[in-house]
């Protein structure tokens, strides 16, 4: 090789180990602290995404009500479901599309029912993780939900079914791993009916991509509806404005007139 060649790819060498080392210097830096130590997730984290409609790959639909016009629209959106499609069983596939049919009145987020684990995550409300050594504690904006993560209680066995699940969880790499067992059938994954049974098992990684952002990954675990094994992934954000913070959306009183409407008694009946 020449002087001058040998002089140019060196310097473009050069040029390219510069451009690159501080990205480098900050990715072993992030590596290093989180080795040996827990990250902190510390925080109020919110995802961006249409998965809260449809956790699948979908195109922009019509709202279930004429009346909401373009706002009660679904949107499109990629999905979060790795692969494109859940793995159905035949039978669960249309029980699938008759849920989406009558989605407004059987979709249990509409009567301010506790969203369940992963729904809760990627619902378009923010979440606030408060860590401890041996506990990490989730509230959701939504419906006042909450769970605790148990960290120290691998063996821990939940009495009964509930809403939010039993979870426990660990750190593996600088990520935290949770599983979560114990829901209940009644929650959805979405507002477009796809759901699960009482056999469901949740793995969910939180792995840090930066001081800011979070790679959430859960994959769902359910033999009586699915064929296999299937995961979900997108990324969580952190809400970096001063003095964010939850504010109070108990939906309940929201849900009154369309749970009980019907228990209700009609006064002209009453008079006669």
């Amino acid at each position: 090789m020449r002087p001058c060649k040998k002089r140019i790819l060196t310097r473009v060498s050069l040029i390219i180990m510069l451009a690159m080392s501080p990205m480098a210097l900050i990715a072993s830096k992030e590596t290093a602290s989180t080795k040996d130590t827990p990250p902190d997730l510390n925080g109020i984290w919110q995802a961006v995404s249409s998965a809260h409609w449809n956790i699948e790959r979908h195109i922009g639909a019509h709202p279930p009500l004429s009346i909401l016009g373009a706002l009660g629209a679904t949107p499109p959106g990629m999905g979060i479901v790795e692969g494109s499609n859940i793995p159905y069983q035949a039978w669960a596939e249309t029980k699938r599309k008759e849920h989406f049919k009558k989605r407004l009145q059987l979709d249990p987020a509409v009567k301010c029912y506790m969203p369940g684990i992963p729904r809760a995550t990627y619902m378009p409300f923010p979440f606030q993780i408060v860590q401890t050594p041996k506990h990490i504690f989730v509230g959701y904006q939504f419906a006042g939900a909450s769970r605790t993560i148990y960290m120290d209680r691998p063996n821990m066995q939940a009495p009964v079914d509930t809403w939010m699940g039993l979870s426990k969880g660990r750190w593996e790499d600088g990520s935290l791993t949770v599983e979560v067992i114990n829901q209940v059938a009644d929650t959805w994954f979405d507002r477009s009916g796809n759901f699960h049974s009482d056999a469901l098992k949740v793995t969910e990684r939180f792995i840090p991509q930066g001081p800011n952002h979070l790679l959430y990954e859960a994959t769902i675990t359910d033999e009586n509806v699915f064929t296999k094994p299937w995961t979900i992934r997108l990324p969580l954000y952190r809400r970096i404005e001063k003095d964010f913070q939850l504010l109070d959306f108990r939906c309940i009183e929201f849900a009154e007139e369309l749970m009980y409407e019907h228990l209700g008694q009609d006064p002209e009946k009453e008079n006669k």
